[in-house]
């Protein structure tokens, strides 16, 4: 008899979980294994098998081979991967179905209080040369009548962080949650770090909270297939964004979890300045807009056409 209840169990319980799988349609996500892939963090360490990371420099290939339901990425990217598809080039195409981070992008050094007029006649190091980031953080500098003496490029935000630990006399750019990382390493060394926010330049000289980083793509085929499980899946992303902003510990737990980052302590006090909302692409238009403005080829020489937008009329 006992037995006989714990098959009965056993049986509710993988009931239970398909009809979960069904509920959610079995879709799938990739994100670069980042920032960008707190957006998910809790919604995906609870169901592991919907999400695989990808480096960031391969993101473009998973537009193109269609492999995945959603693609979390830069939305400048994901808008030249529509083109792509406009034009021929690729077979699948992605619509921009929400935006999901808003600017993780801050000015470092080791000072105690780094103040935006010594960016004046400084040497300044980038990443990401001719990149969206890049062009944003020249946007916002030149914005705020800051004119560096000299702007220098490494490969990525962690090279510039390491520059910013090594070179007590460093100005660099470089993005959370690597700006979190280098603060620990260097109060271990009784350094002191402090940065400015992009975001902070940008509001000072548009108005403007934040800029349109990086998006969720969704499959169209899976859209036109399945549109409530899509429906579906977008409400436990948007869910898992508010998290962010509202439990932190449990985002940094699972981030851990997922390998997104090594620490908790790091990603937890990383994560609010990632800048991670969920905005609907309908919403976000008009932000996305002004954000290709700030350099339109990084979006193909024009904003996003109406049809690059999910659910869009």
């Amino acid at each position: 008899m006992r037995k006989l209840i714990s098959l009965m169990t056993a049986l509710v319980l993988i009931l239970g979980l398909c009809a979960f799988a069904n509920a959610e349609g079995g879709l799938t996500i990739t994100a670069p294994n980042g920032a960008p892939a707190l957006a998910i963090a809790t919604f995906a360490a609870e169901n592991n098998d919907i999400y695989t990371p990808v480096a960031a420099d391969t993101i473009g290939s998973a537009f193109g081979k269609g492999e995945f339901d959603f693609i979390i990425a830069p939305v400048n990217a994901g808008a030249l991967m529509h083109r792509k598809f406009a034009a021929g080039e690729i077979a699948h195409e992605y619509k921009l179905a929400a935006m999901v981070s808003w600017g993780n992008l801050y000015i470092a050094a080791q000072k105690e209080t780094l103040k935006s007029e010594d960016l004046n006649g400084a040497n300044i190091t980038l990443f990401g040369e001719n990149t969206i980031n890049a062009s944003v953080v020249l946007y916002a500098l030149k914005e705020n009548g800051i004119e560096p003496a000299k702007v220098e490029y490494l490969g990525g935000a962690d090279k510039t962080k390491e520059l910013l630990l090594d070179d007590p006399d460093a100005i660099v750019v470089t993005a959370e949650p690597a700006l979190t990382a280098a603060k620990f390493a260097a109060k271990q060394k009784e350094q002191t770090i402090s940065s400015i926010s992009v975001n902070e330049l940008l509001k000072q000289a548009t108005g403007n909270d934040g800029y349109a980083q990086a998006g969720l793509f969704v499959k169209a085929e899976t859209a036109t297939a399945d549109p409530e499980a899509v429906e579906a899946f977008l409400k436990n992303v948007e869910e898992a964004c508010g998290k962010c902003e509202t439990d932190v510990e449990a985002v940094a737990e699972a981030a851990v979890i997922l390998e997104i980052l090594p620490n908790a302590k790091v990603a937890a006090a990383a994560i609010p300045g990632c800048a991670i909302r969920f905005v609907s692409a309908k919403e976000a238009k008009e932000q996305i807009e002004k954000t290709a403005g700030i350099d339109l080829k990084q979006f193909g020489g024009e904003v996003p056409a109406d049809d690059f937008y999910y659910g869009a009329e």
